[in-house]
Order: C-alpha cells, then structure tokens, then sequence
C-alpha cells in the first residue's frame, strides 16, 4: 500500500542540522543518567488530536483533511490506524494514547458502537506488532456526545450515567487486549455551570463509585496497569471537580482511592489553574501520584486550552527535573496532547510539530540532568532549612517537641528575625549559567 505521508524517517542529525525533517536534540539511544534518552522520554502519540483533529475551533470549521482517502466512517477509521503507525514509526514514537471514540464511529447505538471497536482493535494490534509499538494508556470519550451535557459520572441522569458505565468497561478491555498499562480519568464535563442546580456531594459520591467499581472491574481481569486522573480546572464546564492536583489528592483520600490513582499532569491545565507546569508535577512527586504527562503548553494570553506542541526549553527542562527527581516514569510516559494551529494544515506541519516537541523535551531532559549534577541549586534549597538540622529544629524535624516545650523556647529567645536571603534571582542565573554557559 503506498504511504500516507511523503516525510522521510526522521533520524537524528545533531544541532547544526539544518533539514527541517531531522532532530537536532533528540538522540533515542544517547544515554542520560544511566539509560537511553527513549526510556526517560517515552513520547507517545494522540490519536485525537494528530489523526482526528482537523482544526475546528469554536469559530471556525476545520481547515485539515484527516479521512486518509477513508469513503465511510469505517474506511476512514481503518485509513487512520494504517496512517498513524506510520506516522509513530517514521517519528521513532513508541507509544500511542486513544479515547475510545477516537477508534472507531459511534454509529447509532452503543451496541454498533462497540461492534466497530471490536472491528477495528485486531487491526491496531497487527500493526503495533509489525512497528513493535506499544498502548501507553486508553481513555473513553465521555464528554462529547450531547448526552453528556451534564456530566458522566456525575450526571444527574442515571441512564447516562450507565451509558458512561458501559463505555468505560469496553475501553477498559480494550486497553488490556492492548496491553495499555494505563487508564485516563478526565472529567471533561465532571463539574458545575451553577451550585443553584448542583448536589456536589451527591455527584462526587457518584464519581467516586464509577471509579470505584472501574477499578474493582479492571483487577479483576489481571490488570496490573495505573489509573489516572487528569486534573483541570475549567473549560468546558465553569468549575471541574479536578480542579488541580492538589485538588484531585483531596479527593483520592477522601474516598479511599489513593492507591491505585495517580495523576495524569497536562502542562496547559497547569496554565488554566494559574499554577506552573513545574508546580502541578511537584505536587504529584512529593505525594507519591506522579504518573503520566500530557506534554503541550498554553497561552498565558488566552483563557482556554490552546493545547500548543511545547516548544518552551524553559518548562519542559523544570518538568524533566521533576521527573527525574521522581526516578522516571513507571508505567506513564509523555503524550503530546498537543494539536498543530489552524493555519498549519498539511501532514508535513504535524511531522514539524512533533520533531519540534521531541527536541524541547529532549533538551529539557539534558538540562535537567546538568541541573542535578551541578547540584548548586539543590544545595542551596538543602541549605535554606539547615536550622532543622540541629537544636530545635532538629527535634521539630524527628517530631520530638511539643507546643509548650516550643513555646518556652520561643520566649527564651528574644527578639526573632530572619534575615536570609531567598536569592531567587541568583539561582534563576544559575539556571541560565546550566542551560547557556560552557
């Protein structure tokens, strides 16, 4: 069959490449901190948005063509998993995230709904053993069909609530038939317009259950995997139950959920909550919940998710260190949830943006390496609480005190002031000296 795309296997070139189709920072086999640079990365693919997204947008019809030749809705389905293991094969991309509706058409029932999944899966599987691809994680679409207008798992329709039921089960097998060791919780529409309508507690006991029992549904068929929670804080609804990720945690604890969750972090819905990237990964990392990325970057300037390929060397080298602080990835790895802009609407745009992404974080991950073996800014974040080492703060840091022992300790002192310097920007040069200096 001829090829879908008329891009070469991209290959890396070095940084005074000039060819537009080469990386210049990403070396799959270059060894960082122990291992080849693919298995710190692990990029992976989005089905939606590189074989579906088309550049619709709120104001605009699409400006791409994603059917792939396809004259039904099923060739069109087939023609984009052919094109797509093509595309993660001449990319060097090892991994690929789906939501079910990503798949296959819906058709007119949840019966033929599935009946085209079940068509279309022995497909995507002979193709991940001729590439040696592999499912990174699978997600179902609960947020775009109309029925969903008030939510899946927290709906105040228990029909739908059913139906979402239904679709989780089928994605969940799915995502095990493809050896996916991981599986997406993202509340598109779990959340609130207005509190004048809304049972919070009532619709956040229901969400609790839904994963409960996608849990209890998936160990009980062997699965090994992680589940995720996306967090985000708004778009579509005004306020999304997770909201963040310190959010989401509450919620994991409160309903006993915190040890088969762990948190799927999007650079833009970092944006959105008006956290940083690096924020939203710290938090995951200290709780022991980092799991996966969603790798893009967002427009401070614009209020909604623009869901851009990441081409900021600055975050993608703070969320690296992150990473490797955290000891790498387990079971997740970074998905570019990232679309190319309406006005770049050729299959070479998607090739540019992709090799554009994979350098960033590449480049990221160097620097986050340098960043750890030069050590100056982890000492002096180390030094800043060197009075815990010692007297009473040593005691405060064993838990070995009271209030009144402090209390007396206080008073015995005098005056307190601290004087030490913060030094942001010193350190923040010490940064720039990492990612520019000899």
């Amino acid at each position: 069959m001829n090829e879908f795309f008329n891009v070469p296997k991209i290959a890396y070139e070095g940084a005074n490449s000039e060819n537009m189709f080469a990386f210049r920072h990403y070396n799959p086999e270059e060894e960082i901190c122990g291992k080849p640079m693919k298995e710190h990365l692990k990029f992976a693919m989005s089905w939606w948005h590189t074989l579906c997204g088309d550049g619709t947008d709120m104001f605009g019809i699409g400006t791409a063509d994603k059917t792939f030749g396809g004259k039904t809705p099923m060739e069109v389905a087939k023609n984009k998993v052919l094109a797509g293991f093509e595309f993660m094969h001449k990319l060097g991309i090892e991994y690929f995230c789906f939501h079910d509706k990503d798949l296959a058409p819906e058709g007119n029932s949840l019966q033929e709904f599935q009946q085209n999944l079940d068509e279309i899966v022995p497909l995507i599987k002979e193709q991940m053993e001729k590439y040696h691809i592999k499912c990174l994680w699978g997600t179902a679409n609960l947020f775009n069909h109309p029925r969903y207008t008030h939510g899946a798992g927290t709906t105040c329709n228990a029909d739908v609530y059913c139906y979402a039921a239904a679709q989780i089960k089928k994605t969940i097998d799915i995502t095990l038939e493809l050896g996916g060791m991981g599986y997406v919780f993202w509340g598109g529409r779990e959340g609130y317009e207005t509190l004048l309508n809304t049972d919070m507690g009532f619709e956040l006991d229901n969400m609790a259950y839904l994963m409960e029992m996608a849990v209890d549904y998936a160990r009980g068929k062997g699965y090994k995997g992680d589940f995720y929670i996306e967090p985000k804080p708004k778009e579509p609804t005004k306020h999304q139950y997770d909201f963040d990720a310190s959010t989401v945690l509450a919620f994991l604890r409160k309903y006993g959920l915190e040890k088969d969750f762990k948190l799927n972090i999007e650079a833009n819905h970092a944006t959105l909550s008006a956290h940083t990237f690096q924020h939203e990964l710290r938090v995951a990392r200290i709780n022991g919940a980092f799991g996966s990325i969603d790798a893009n970057q967002g427009d401070p300037l614009l209020g909604w998710d623009t869901d851009q390929f990441p081409t900021n060397v600055y975050d993608a080298a703070l969320a690296m260190y992150e990473v490797l602080k955290n000891g790498g990835f387990t079971n997740g790895g970074l998905n570019f949830d990232a679309k190319v802009r309406r006005a770049s609407h050729t299959y070479e745009d998607l090739f540019l943006a992709y090799i554009a992404g994979m350098d960033t974080f590449a480049l990221g991950l160097k620097i986050a390496d340098k960043m750890i073996k030069d050590g100056r800014i982890d000492a002096f974040a180390k030094n800043r609480y060197a009075s815990f080492d010692m007297g009473i703060g040593e005691k405060i840091k064993n838990k070995q005190t009271d209030l009144c022992a402090l209390s007396d300790y206080a008073l015995s002192l005098g005056s307190v002031a601290d004087e030490a310097s913060g030094r942001q920007e010193y350190l923040e040069s010490i940064l720039n000296d990492i990612m520019f200096g000899k």
